[in-house]
C-alpha cells in the first residue's frame, strides 16, 4: 500500500530528452501557421492561384487543425497517444514532400488541409505525454512552460525561417524542412516516450466533421463576398454554416461525453479569456499575412530581408510573453491583457497610415508596437482557462485554449484578409493605366501578385504605372484591414477589462490559497 505523502518520482535525463521530442515538433506545427506568409509571393508566382485560392492555401491548415484537435485528443486516448503522434509525424512528412512538388493551387489547398489533420493528430499527444513523462508537479510545470514557449517561438519565428529558406532554396523548402524533424519524432518517440492509452475513451468523429464543416462554410461565404461573387450563394453558405454550428452545439449539449464541452462557456472566465484570445489572434493574423506581402511587394524587400525586418518585433514578443506571468502576479491578469491589446490598437492605427512611400524604419517600428501586444493574452489565457474549471475538465479546457489560438489566426487571415482583397479590388479597378490587354487587366484586378506578374511583361513606363497602381491599392487594402483589426482588438480589450476583472493577481491568489491551507 502506497503512502499518499510519498513524493512523486523525479524525472531523469531520458524524460527531458523525451520532452525535446515533444517540443520540437510542436514548435514546427505552430510555425506552419505563419511560415507561408513570407513565401506567399513566391508560391503565387509559381502556382498562379487566384487571390481567394491564396487565402485558402494560407489558412486552411489552421482551420482543419483547430477543428480536429479535440477529436484527435480523444482518439489518442483510445489508440495510444504515442502511436497517434508517430502516425501523424509520418503523414506530415509524406504530405510535406507531396506539397513541395505541387504545381496546381487546388491541390495545394488539399495538401495544406491534410497537413492540418496530421498536426491535429500530434499536438494533443505532445501535451498529454508531458503529463505521462513528468509525475513531479514542479518539473511538470517547467516542462509545460518549455512546451508553451516553443509554440510561441514557432508562431513568432516562422516568417524568419521562411525568409532564410526562401533566400537559399525556394518556397518548396518551407515544406521540406518538416521532413527531418518528423523523421526524428518517428524514430525518437518510441525510444524516449512511453505509451499511454485509455481504452474507455470514445471518439465522436461526426461532431468533429460538423465543427470543421460549419467553419469552412462560413469562411467560404465570407471569401465569396470579398471576391465579389453573386451574393445569394454566399448568403446561403453563411446560413448553412451557422445551422451546422447550431447542430454541433445541440449535439454537444445532449452528449453524455461531448467532443467539446460547450457548457464550459457558461464560466465567465473561460468564455471571456477564450473570446479575448480568439479576437486578439484574429486581429493579428489578418494584418500579419498582409504585412509580410507589403514588405516584399511594396517595400521591395527580399524574403530574407523581410524576415529580418520582422525579427525585432518577434524578439520583443518573446520578452513580453516571458514577463506577462510575472506582471500577472502583481496586477490583475485582465488588466495586463487589456493594456497589451490597447497597445495593439495603437499599432494598427499606425498601420492604417502607412503608404507606398513610408520609410522602412517607421514600418518596422509600427510592427514592433503591434506584434507584442498579443503576448499577454497568449501567455496567460491557457492558465486562466484551465485554473477556472474543475480538475476533471482541465483536458477539455486546455484543448479549447489551443483551438482558440489556431482558429483565431486562421479567422484573421480569412476575414481580415478578405477585407484587404475587397479593398484592393475596389481601388485598382479605377486606377489601372490605359493600354493594358484584357489578360493583364484581369490579372491585375485579382491580386497584386497578378499585377506584378503582368507588369513584368509590359514596356517600361506602362509596367511602372501598373506597379505603382497595384502597390497603392494593396497598401490601401492593408490600411483598411488595419482599421478592422483595431476595432477587433479594441473589443477584445474591453472584454478583458470587464469580463476578467474579477480575477485577482496570481500572486495574491496563491498567497490566499496558502493561508487557507495553513489555517
Amino acid at each position: 500500500m502506497s503512502d499518499a505523502s510519498t513524493p512523486a518520482p523525479k524525472a531523469g535525463a531520458k524524460q527531458w530528452w523525451g520532452l525535446a521530442i515533444l517540443v520540437i515538433p510542436s514548435t514546427l506545427l505552430f510555425m506552419m501557421l505563419t511560415i507561408l506568409f513570407l513565401a506567399a509571393p513566391n508560391l503565387a508566382a509559381d502556382l498562379n492561384p487566384t487571390s481567394t485560392q491564396l487565402l485558402w492555401i494560407l489558412d486552411i491548415y489552421g482551420f482543419v487543425m483547430a477543428g480536429f484537435l479535440v477529436a484527435m485528443g480523444v482518439l489518442g486516448d483510445r489508440v495510444g497517444k504515442r502511436l497517434l503522434m508517430v502516425i501523424g509525424a509520418i503523414l506530415f512528412a509524406a504530405v510535406s514532400v507531396a506539397a513541395s512538388l505541387t504545381t496546381i493551387p487546388e491541390l495545394m489547398i488539399v495538401w495544406r488541409a491534410v497537413l492540418g489533420l496530421a498536426a491535429a493528430m500530434m499536438v494533443p499527444a505532445t501535451i498529454g505525454l508531458i503529463f505521462v513523462l513528468f509525475a513531479d508537479a514542479k518539473q511538470r510545470g517547467v516542462a509545460i512552460g518549455v512546451w508553451a514557449g516553443g509554440i510561441s517561438a514557432g508562431v513568432a519565428l516562422g516568417p524568419l525561417l521562411s525568409g532564410l529558406l526562401l533566400e537559399s532554396f525556394g518556397w518548396q523548402a518551407t515544406f521540406l524542412v518538416a521532413v527531418p524533424i518528423m523523421a526524428l519524432v518517428a524514430i525518437g518517440a518510441p525510444i524516449l516516450v512511453p505509451e499511454h492509452r485509455d481504452p474507455s475513451a470514445k471518439i465522436d468523429l461526426f461532431s468533429a466533421l460538423l465543427l470543421v464543416g460549419g467553419l469552412l462554410a462560413i469562411i467560404y461565404g465570407i471569401k465569396r463576398f470579398a471576391a465579389q461573387e453573386p451574393a445569394l450563394p454566399s448568403i446561403g453558405l453563411l446560413l448553412g454554416g451557422a445551422l451546422i454550428g447550431l447542430w454541433f452545439v445541440i449535439r454537444q449539449l445532449r452528449a453524455e461525453k461531448p467532443l467539446l464541452d460547450v457548457r464550459l462557456f457558461a464560466n465567465r472566465t473561460v468564455s471571456g479569456a477564450l473570446a479575448v484570445f480568439l479576437l486578439s489572434a484574429a486581429a493579428l493574423g489578418g494584418v500579419y499575412s498582409l504585412f509580410t506581402q507589403y514588405l516584399q511587394h511594396v517595400q521591395g524587400l527580399s524574403p530574407l530581408q523581410a524576415g529580418l525586418a520582422i525579427l525585432p518585433a518577434a524578439a520583443v514578443l518573446i520578452v513580453v510573453s516571458t514577463l506577462s506571468p510575472v506582471l500577472a502576479r502583481r496586477f490583475r491578469p485582465g488588466n495586463v491583457i487589456a493594456i497589451g491589446l490597447l497597445t495593439q490598437v495603437v499599432g494598427y492605427i499606425l498601420f492604417a497610415q502607412l503608404d507606398a512611400g513610408t520609410g522602412l524604419a517607421l514600418v518596422i517600428a509600427s510592427f514592433v508596437i503591434t506584434y507584442p501586444g498579443v503576448a499577454p493574452s497568449m501567455a496567460l489565457t491557457t492558465d486562466l482557462v484551465v485554473s477556472s474549471v474543475p480538475p476533471e475538465k482541465t483536458g477539455g479546457a486546455s484543448g479549447l485554449a489551443t483551438t482558440a489560438n489556431d482558429l483565431g489566426i486562421s479567422l484573421g487571415v480569412a476575414v481580415i484578409g478578405s477585407v484587404g482583397i475587397a479593398t484592393y479590388r475596389g481601388r485598382i479597378d479605377g486606377n489601372l493605366p490605359e493600354g493594358l490587354s484584357p489578360e493583364a487587366t484581369a490579372a491585375a484586378s485579382d491580386s497584386i501578385d497578378g499585377a506584378l506578374a503582368a507588369a513584368a511583361n509590359l514596356p517600361g513606363a506602362l509596367g511602372e504605372q501598373l506597379v505603382s497602381a497595384a502597390q497603392a491599392a494593396f497598401t490601401g487594402g492593408m490600411n483598411m484591414a488595419a482599421v478592422a483589426a483595431a476595432v477587433i482588438a479594441g473589443v477584445a480589450a474591453i472584454i478583458a477589462a470587464t469580463r476578467l476583472r474579477h480575477i485577482r493577481p496570481t500572486g495574491e491568489a496563491q498567497q490566499f490559497t496558502e493561508e487557507v491551507h495553513t489555517n
